[in-house]
């Protein structure tokens, strides 16, 4: 029933239009129009007014078809945004049936390949008249920027009993059962500034910096927990000693006596470190996410896996190392998994996506409908 040529073309359409996260006023208005023309009603929030969002996400309902039939409510979700470099995408289906970017930038299969997924499987139901019941689809903003979109839903418009995050960098027909908390750690460390020739009349936060890294656990702390310094801002010149180093740090963990530990000792690495060295750390802490596991017996899991060995797909479920929409859905109380898209190297000018999985991966979305529906 999937159009395979229908859904390539889409997912060329979506790639070529630029929507980096915090820009996707573009791409928006263009996929409300195609949910619209397919007949679904679409609803918008109000979640560009959260700074870092360049346009309200949209909920998108397909009411069902048989009112008769009391069949539960379902979801699917999938960004509109991508990261970056990710400005005049030109996308190139090769002879190896994959789809690549010409290498200068992101190709954008994260996660358009999911919403080029839903849109082909919404045709496939309005030509076969295929029954079915409610169905939403959750298109959002901001989910590169630590799930920004999902988060700053209006949770009223959402009406699932469970439902599918369409966006693992999975092999398609695996789910992803289980994601990590994450908390993001903001530190700003204050010395004292001075000229380069009279360094002992200032306090280097480099310095500072510098010791509190060598002193600090990161990169694999425990068999569930995580931690890493990934943005490290400083300095005017050469001849100043630097006051003030701003870092950005991250830990996320499975286990939630482990992640709280190790913010706790990245929290009191950076205050002691920085007083023992005459300096202050100000430290910000800020959860991203809360982690979720769903138990492999429960009905969201049993649909994702009897629709993939359907259709002759392994049938895997696995845990993640990253979060995604499908983790905030989890705690809004809807059970949520998230279901592999197939794409490779995602977040990088290598990503690449093959057509037979953009057409496996509609076929799953209809079979998961058809299971639901029966």
């Amino acid at each position: 029933m999937i159009n395979k040529e229908r859904i390539i073309h889409t997912f060329l359409e979506l790639v070529k239009i630029n929507s980096e996260t915090g820009h996707e006023q573009t791409i928006q208005p263009i996929l409300k129009d195609k949910f619209e023309n397919l007949g679904l009603q679409v609803l918008e929030d109000n979640a560009s007014n959260q700074d870092g969002l360049g346009a309200n996400n949209l909920i998108c309902t397909l009411p069902s078809n048989m009112t008769d039939k009391n069949i539960p409510k379902l979801y699917f979700t999938s960004h509109m945004d991508t990261v970056v470099p990710g400005i005049n995408i030109k996308p190139e289906v090769k002879k190896d049936d994959y789809i690549y970017s010409d290498g200068t930038t992101i190709l954008g299969a994260d996660d358009k390949a999911g919403l080029a997924a839903i849109l082909e499987t919404i045709h496939s139901i309005k030509e076969h008249q295929l029954s079915h019941g409610q169905i939403q689809f959750v298109i959002t903003a901001g989910e590169e920027s630590g799930l920004l979109g999902i988060k700053a839903t209006d949770t009223n418009l959402l009406d699932a009993d469970f439902g599918y995050a369409v966006d693992a960098s999975k092999d398609v027909g695996t789910t992803v059962i289980g994601a990590p908390t994450q908390v993001k750690i903001y530190t700003t460390i204050k010395g004292k500034t001075a000229y380069a020739s009279t360094p002992s009349k200032g306090i280097s936060a480099i310095n500072i910096a510098s010791k509190v890294i060598s002193r600090m656990n990161l990169g694999q702390v425990d068999a569930l927990t995580t931690a890493n310094i990934g943005k490290f801002h400083v300095g005017s010149a050469t001849n100043i000693v630097a006051d003030e180093v701003v870092l950005e740090a991250e830990a996320r963990s499975h286990n939630e006596e482990s992640i709280e530990r190790q913010v706790q000792h990245m929290k009191d690495t950076f205050e002691m470190t920085a007083s023992e060295y005459g300096g202050e750390a100000q430290v910000v802490i800020e959860k991203s996410y809360q982690g979720f596991k769903v138990n492999e017996n429960d009905k969201v899991t049993q649909i994702a896996k009897a629709s993939a060995l359907a259709l002759g797909l392994k049938g895997d479920t696995c845990i993640a190392g990253g979060g995604s929409d499908g983790s905030i859905m989890n705690q809004y109380g809807i059970p949520s998994v998230v279901l592999g898209v197939g794409y490779e190297n995602i977040h990088t000018t290598s990503e690449r996506v093959s057509t037979k999985d953009l057409y496996m991966l509609a076929n799953q979305l209809l079979k998961i409908i058809e299971l639901v529906t029966e």
